[in-house]
């Protein structure tokens, strides 16, 4: 069974937004990419090289990247 990447970025929330984990910890909900970005900075990965398409690093759950509500 393959293993699920390490940050996850669940389906939007009913009031808007997007739980995000890494290897399981909730770092929090992000309103939109912007919010991603800095809890992958806060979480030392390094986000000028990081790309929201990477499906190694990001699982998105409920719809990709464009999608916050």
């Amino acid at each position: 069974m393959a293993e699920h990447p390490p940050v996850i970025v669940h389906p939007p929330s009913p009031t808007g937004g997007r739980r995000v984990t890494i290897e399981g910890e909730i770092l929090g909900l992000a309103y939109s990419s912007i919010d991603l970005l800095e809890f992958l900075r806060r979480a030392g990965l390094d986000t000028d090289v990081v790309s929201l398409d990477d499906h190694d690093l990001i699982e998105w759950r409920g719809g990709g990247h464009n999608v916050w509500m």
